[in-house]
């Protein structure tokens, strides 16, 4: 919707952001999010900006990631001036769990050095289940880690081959209960839903370890076939269907129900947790309510007073770059103000508490009362929140709500 390019305009070679970037600094939520772009292998369903060893060769490496990492930290704090201290951090990937807890301990020491934490900061960081042990969860949650997201997509061994997953169908659950030992009080799981040759009934084992886990938040995606994918080539050629949009919707509608009557209420349409408070993903929440957080590592974005930039995705440019005292930036975006409305309604749209109706110009609550007529958004006067069908067509809602915005 936003009529900027995709590529954006080019970055500052110092990283300076704009005067009014800066203006609100500290009144906003403020995180860090670190992207660790190692993986053992490469999921036929991801595009994320992950590299295997093999693919790096002598390119990059762990040690030199984390020293441009720690260089590129101490960047952002001389470009924020005088940085307010992370509420937030999440370590994502990627396979943040292959550093080790050793690893992991010299990542958040970097982020205290050049940010320091606020009290009570929540330190989020992903794991694989096959690249953690009860000795990791012992040795991140000593060093300050408060939350744990583990990668378990399915609990059926099938639904794992084809997602080219590694893990062991029964391995999420026992590195949910680890990291409990640990100290966790917060754990997540991930699943992804309505792959190629899932039934209900994988989609029922899959929940029910969820359950059994007895974590605090889950995540549920559908999944999605990315161009340039190997699952991508796959559909192409006939190997596997694409997903059905009518399963998926079913999927999500079974797993919504299952997790609300264990306890676990959607906050925002993919993420259920289990209170109002703690347990919610404030890093996340962050990006949903229109915070700011600086991404740092190779191919990581970037949000500043609706100033937003990406980094260059090649981990050994990126550390080149830094090395020279070049920013990593690859390019960015000055938002308007027109866009920064558009993001805040497509965001806030999905979240439990709702879009804000002081948000919308008259004919866009013209809009959003259609959509309440038509049974997908209910209207709780100062907010409109979504319906149980409303989550399922959110982006649908989303734009038509947003259509008198082509005239701004």
């Amino acid at each position: 919707m936003a009529s900027t390019p995709l590529d954006g305009e080019p970055a500052p070679s110092d990283g300076a952001l704009p005067a009014r970037a800066l203006a609100g600094l500290g009144t906003r939520p403020f995180g860090v999010y670190v992207h660790v772009p190692f993986c053992a292998t490469r999921c036929g369903y991801c595009d994320f900006n992950t590299y295997t060893a093999q693919e790096l060769g002598s390119a990059a490496s762990p040690e030199s990631w984390l020293e441009a990492l720690r260089i590129e930290l101490d960047l952002a704090a001389a470009v924020l001036g005088a940085p307010p201290s992370a509420d937030t951090v999440f370590v994502g990937g990627g396979t943040p769990s292959l550093l080790g807890a050793d690893g992991l301990a010299q990542v958040l020491d970097a982020v205290r050095s050049s940010f320091g934490l606020s009290s009570g900061a929540e330190v989020s960081t992903e794991s694989n289940p096959e690249s953690t042990s009860a000795e990791f969860f012992d040795g991140i949650r000593a060093v300050g880690y408060t939350r744990v997201s583990l990668g378990m997509q399915s609990a059926a061994a099938h639904v794992l081959r084809v997602l080219d997953r590694t893990h062991t169908p029964g391995r999420p659950v026992a590195a949910a209960r680890e990291a409990r030992a640990a100290g966790f009080d917060h754990v997540n799981l991930d699943l992804i839903y309505g792959t190629p040759g899932e039934t209900e009934a994988d989609l029922d084992a899959s929940l029910a370890a969820v359950l059994d886990a007895d974590v605090d938040h889950v995540s549920a995606y559908s999944l999605i076939v990315e161009d340039g994918t190997a699952m991508a080539r796959k559909v192409r050629r006939g190997e596997l269907p694409m997903p059905d949009d009518d399963v998926l919707a079913e999927r999500y509608e079974r797993l919504d129900a299952g997790l609300a009557a264990a306890g676990l209420r959607w906050y925002e349409v993919s993420n259920w947790a289990r209170d109002d408070g703690p347990a919610r993903c404030r890093h996340n929440l962050g990006y949903w309510d229109g915070g700011d957080w600086w991404g740092a590592g190779p191919g990581a974005h970037s949000h500043v007073g609706g100033v937003r930039w990406w980094n260059v995705k090649a981990p050994a440019r990126y550390s080149a770059l830094l090395a020279s005292g070049v920013s990593p930036a690859a390019g960015r975006e000055v938002l308007t103000a027109s866009e920064q409305h558009t993001e805040r309604v497509m965001l806030t749209a999905r979240l439990r508490t709702g879009l804000p109706v002081c948000e919308l110009d008259a004919a866009e609550r013209a809009a959003a009362q259609t959509a309440v007529g038509d049974g997908l958004l209910t209207d709780r006067g100062d907010h409109l929140v979504l319906t149980d069908r409303g989550r399922l067509l959110a982006d649908a809602v989303v734009r038509r709500i947003l259509v008198s915005d082509n005239g701004r």
